[in-house]
């Protein structure tokens, strides 16, 4: 049974007309980076939840989620019209398993995501142990539009330690900066590692997929033709999964 507690709003931030981040402060429970929450309101005199990945790190005295408003959703549309000092529940104990804690150490560490599912990653990279696990890791970002991709001012922070390479993929759109198309054409026609100027191989590549189930299970499927394999607690292999999806 879920613990909830009061959350107070502190920012309510619009990247977009429908993508925004949220910013809150509540009293919880420690959690790892890569983990989620969930978020309730009462909408309509019916209590809505759902769960939404923390983007900030485990040790911020703020807690933050990068969200879509979802046209007639159950929830999103409801937390976007949150206002400063506006109040919301959380629950008090985060949840998930999209952690580096289950992640093999490598050479490489791959980070793919769709839209909104950026926001564990860059918890993930807010934290000190993916410095020191992984030699090379590389942000893979694709979203339909130029405008889509949020959080810049952020990655370029992040970007500054040499280990990080970013990639933002556009689909419906040239993008002068990074790649255009979809994750799984990418890597299986090789641009994406040439982009980067790597090489992936079983023997040194770890890979994170997360963002909508079309794209998890097409990089998957891309991966393990190559021969690679997934990640089981019983046997490691080299593809993490989570999927993504507002409502």
């Amino acid at each position: 049974m879920t613990d909830w507690c009061q959350a107070t709003v502190i920012n309510n931030h619009r990247w977009t007309e429908k993508l925004f981040s949220l910013t809150i402060s509540a009293d919880i429970e420690p959690f790892v980076a890569g983990q989620f929450t969930k978020l309730a309101l009462t909408v309509n005199d019916k209590r809505q939840a759902a769960a939404y990945s923390f983007v900030n790190a485990p040790d911020d005295n703020v807690l933050e989620f990068y969200l879509i408003e979802v046209p007639n959703g159950r929830l999103s549309p409801a937390l976007m019209r949150l206002e400063l000092g506006d109040t919301l529940e959380i629950a008090k104990q985060a949840s998930g398993f999209f952690t580096l804690d289950d992640v093999p150490k490598s050479k490489q560490l791959w980070m793919f995501a769709t839209g909104t599912a950026i926001g564990p990653y860059l918890s993930i990279l807010q934290e000190q142990q993916v410095w020191r696990d992984y030699q090379n890791i590389v942000l893979v970002h694709a979203v339909r539009h130029q405008s889509d991709l949020s959080y810049q001012p952020l990655i370029k922070v992040l970007c500054r330690n040499q280990q990080l390479r970013y990639v933002s993929i556009v689909s419906r759109e040239s993008n002068a900066a990074g790649l255009t198309g979809r994750i799984p054409a990418l890597i299986a026609n090789g641009d994406l590692a040439k982009f980067v100027d790597l090489s992936m191989s079983p023997e040194d590549s770890q890979f994170m997929i997360c963002g909508n189930p079309e794209m998890v299970k097409d990089t998957s499927q891309v991966l393990l033709d190559k021969g690679y394999q997934r990640n089981r607690r019983s046997k490691p292999g080299h593809i993490t999964i989570e999927q993504y999806w507002s409502s």
